[in-house]
């Protein structure tokens, strides 16, 4: 694969933009745009919360959730959250934190959760030495406490997805969203392996929001 194959690839914009080419996976994809100022505000005044982070980088590292709420703004990084009375404190003070690195901005999705603590899955999925493609694992991560990102490397604890669909939603859950998650996961792979040939393993975060819908947040070309 060559660099500028391997460099698109890496970048989250342009999988997504190769998934919402799919009637049947953009549904599934939360709205999602490049990190301007206009675009923060109009999806802020669209969608309350949303997230942002880079276009190239995994682990959960430089992610931001950023509020709106009765005309006063906050954004969270890590632990910590910071409060403004206007939009323009807020952009100020956010471009200082993600510095001059590309950003997108993705609608917040209010997580299932575990005794309040969001819960997201990943779905690992590998090319074998004969050529067909097999999902070698789907696990949980629970947020660390006070957290809202998942990622094990910040502190989140690992259970089986079945487990993480168990005690977010019910038993009964379980069958019907993994089916769903291998499904959305095959046909990704059919879409990405279009657009990007000769990737052979790939790491997809699925979230379950509080109403049970199943979104794609992100899919890893390199999955940690």
């Amino acid at each position: 694969m060559g660099d500028d194959q391997g460099r698109q690839l890496a970048s989250k914009w342009a999988k997504t933009e190769a998934l919402l080419s799919h009637s049947g996976i953009a549904p599934h994809i939360p709205p999602t745009r490049m990190f301007t100022k206009a675009n923060l505000s109009s999806m802020l005044q669209a969608h309350g919360m949303v997230v942002v982070k880079p276009v190239r980088g995994a682990g959960g590292h430089g992610v931001i959730k950023v509020t709106r709420d009765n005309g006063s703004y906050a954004y969270t990084y890590y632990s910590k959250t910071n409060r403004f009375g206007s939009f323009d404190a807020m952009y100020q003070s956010l471009s200082g934190k993600k510095g001059a690195r590309r950003y997108l901005i993705q609608k917040g999705i209010r997580l299932a959760t575990i005794g309040g603590r969001p819960i997201d899955y990943r779905v690992k999925y590998v090319k074998q030495a004969d050529g067909h493609w097999a999902i070698t694992a789907i696990v949980g991560r629970l947020a660390k406490p006070g957290l809202f990102v998942t990622n094990i490397c910040r502190g989140g604890t690992l259970l089986s997805g079945s487990e993480g669909i168990r005690r977010s939603f019910s038993s009964s859950s379980v069958v019907p969203k993994k089916r769903l998650m291998r499904q959305l996961t095959q046909m990704s792979t059919g879409v990405l392996e279009g657009r990007f040939p000769g990737i052979g393993q790939l790491g997809f975060d699925f979230g379950i929001d509080r109403n049970g819908k199943i979104w794609i947040f992100e899919v890893n070309t390199r999955p940690q």
